[in-house]
């Protein structure tokens, strides 16, 4: 049976969702196979934004990263791991003088306490050392599935899958997801996009959010991936694509 069933439009994280294509699971998974090329092709230099120099650094930066900027996050860690270079040094900090150095990337009080926790636990249960598995990584306070893939894939080059945002968006837009909670949404991709991919096609999927595929206003006429897109704005442009340019009507003297 084709899937998904004829179901009335539905919502996902607060935009309408594209109409999801009647096709079999094989033509989605050839379908989702273009995309993870086209986005590849499309943004080859997209990586990850935050800056570190050791998976210790990514996994704070992760943390600080809930609600900000990537660029607000770079603004302030280079002082805050000057300060505590390592989990020993940042499980003993006192707390006041953490929020000073975090505060610009909001929510300073909670994510405090999640560095902290974090470091702690670090110290306590892993010897000092960033644990190297998504089951010991999330048992660290602070640390959700979406934190431990990114230090997964980019710190320890283990595949991972980052449900953000952006992801969410994107691939709702593509109709590779009808789900709206990050762990199920990383489960429709598992099935769809290679393991070997799923790290960099997050980095790729993120950067089009950003360049491209806006939350409010996306280009589809700019998309590299239009044609594989079944989103309202991606049919328009396909076919304004395909229209014959008029002739511009000459001059009355």
């Amino acid at each position: 049976l084709p899937w998904p069933p004829r179901l009335p439009p539905f919502r996902l994280a607060g935009y309408p969702a594209a109409r999801m294509p009647r096709e079999s699971q094989a033509d989605r998974k050839k379908r989702a196979l273009r995309i993870v090329r086209k986005l590849a092709r499309a943004y080859p230099d997209a990586d990850c934004a935050l800056h570190y120099e050791s998976p210790f650094q990514l996994l704070m930066a992760t943390i600080l990263s809930a609600q900000c900027t990537d660029k607000m996050v770079n603004s302030v860690t280079p002082e805050l791991f000057r300060r505590y270079p390592d989990a020993k040094a940042l499980a003993n900090a006192r707390p006041a003088d953490v929020e000073k150095l975090i505060r610009p990337t909001g929510f300073f009080r909670q994510k405090t306490r999640s560095l902290i926790a974090a470091s702690s636990d670090i110290v306590e249960k892993f010897g000092g050392e960033v644990p190297r598995t998504l089951e010991e990584l999330t048992t660290l306070r602070g640390v959700a599935r979406k934190t431990a893939n990114v230090v997964l894939g980019n710190a320890f080059g283990v595949p991972g899958l980052t449900v953000d945002t952006h992801m969410k968006r994107v691939n709702g837009r593509l109709g590779l997801t009808r789900h709206e909670d990050p762990v199920k949404i990383e489960r429709d991709l598992m099935e769809l996009v290679p393991e070997k991919d799923w790290t960099m096609y997050s980095h790729h999927v993120i950067h089009h959010g950003r360049e491209c595929c806006d939350a409010r206003k996306p280009r589809c006429e700019a998309c590299p991936i239009r044609e594989e897109c079944p989103w309202p704005g991606s049919a328009k442009a396909r076919a304004a694509s395909r229209r014959p340019a008029r002739k511009k009507k000459a001059a009355r003297r």
